[in-house]
């Protein structure tokens, strides 16, 4: 069985979720401060693209989808002026003109929250988990699992 990364087992489990908000992938939702910036995806949220029902005829080109997106609602207008770039930065990230239009749904976004970085790990624990991988052959698997192990270890604590 070959190993996957992370990343694309997270794909598969997020995928049928986005899918039904409209999101092809969870790069819009994932990637939303730098694809808007940090100011405005502080007081914004992505919630959903809505694609047109009707397809086109041969020859005719397609509608553009509708993006959903809550806002603060003290920033809803100065997020409505702001809008042409925001749809811009969307298509230029998305590679196409996918998104033609943008509805704000005012309301309360939640704040991303800082990230801490981890307490560093207690020497014992390092030294355990070290011991029980050593028999590993491999330098780089070893290493690699004596990180997993301490990481595990310390989220099992909190």
């Amino acid at each position: 069985m070959a190993v996957k990364p992370l990343a694309d087992l997270i794909d598969d489990l997020l995928a049928p979720a986005l899918a039904a908000q409209g999101f092809a992938g969870r790069a819009i939702v994932s990637l939303w401060p730098e694809i808007v910036g940090e100011r405005l995806a502080a007081r914004t949220r992505p919630l959903k693209i809505d694609w047109p029902r009707r397809r086109p005829a041969p020859g005719e080109t397609a509608d553009p989808a509708t993006m959903v997106v809550r806002v603060e609602s003290a920033f809803a207008l100065e997020m409505q002026q702001l809008a042409p770039i925001v749809l811009e930065r969307v298509n230029t990230h998305l590679g196409w003109r996918a998104v033609g239009k943008l509805v704000l749904k005012q309301g309360p976004v939640e704040a991303a929250t800082p990230k801490r970085p981890p307490p560093p790990p207690d020497p014992a624990l390092v030294a355990r988990i070290g011991a029980q991988v050593s028999s590993v052959s491999d330098p780089a698997l070893r290493d690699c699992l004596a990180r997993l192990g301490v990481h595990v270890a310390q989220n099992a604590k909190r």
